[in-house]
């Protein structure tokens, strides 16, 4: 392999060991201003997406111990990877592709699991991390919210019964 393959691959290599998933777009009949568009957006969310050779992409997944992607990898692609939650890169692809019919998700991986097109459709209808993590906040703070509420009401009432017969007696 030139040097240049080789550095091209060490660079998909570390990538891909640092980002929690990738998610593969073809992106075939997509024009330059609407990929920078795509670019910006993911960009917002904490992601990037880089145009892969298929030959280089293959071996630089297979040496980041991902997957072996012999056979899947065909067409102009491009990568999408990030260090935030794949749900927010999901969603702003859903959108990006919707708006322009362009951008074709093709396949992902989360980990070491491998995600189709139908799975990373599911996960961009989710709701983000910070929104999830919100509601699992207000879940455990609901049962607090209502013993305490039972806790103080037997206190409130003997209190009102006092108050009552206090201005009746004067």
């Amino acid at each position: 392999m030139r040097a240049e393959k080789k550095f091209i691959t060490t660079e998909y290599v570390a990538r891909l060991n640092s980002s929690p998933f990738f998610i593969v777009v073809e992106y075939t009949g997509l024009k330059v201003p609407h990929f920078n568009e795509l670019r910006s957006r993911l960009r917002k969310n904490g992601a990037e997406a880089h145009v892969v050779k298929n030959s280089i992409f293959r071996i630089a997944a297979k040496e980041a111990g991902v997957a072996d992607l012999a056979g899947t990898l065909s067409g102009q692609l491009a990568v999408i990877t990030g260090q935030k939650d794949v749900t927010s890169s999901a969603k702003t692809l859903k959108n990006f592709a919707a708006e322009f019919e362009k951008a074709k998700v093709k396949f992902g991986y989360l980990g070491s699991k491998r995600l189709e097109a139908a799975d990373l459709e599911v996960m961009a209808d989710l709701p983000s991390i910070e929104v999830l993590r919100g509601k699992i906040v207000g879940l455990i703070q609901a049962p607090a919210q209502k013993l305490a509420a039972i806790i103080s009401t037997p206190g409130l009432q003997v209190a009102r019964i006092i108050k009552a017969k206090a201005d009746k007696g004067q």
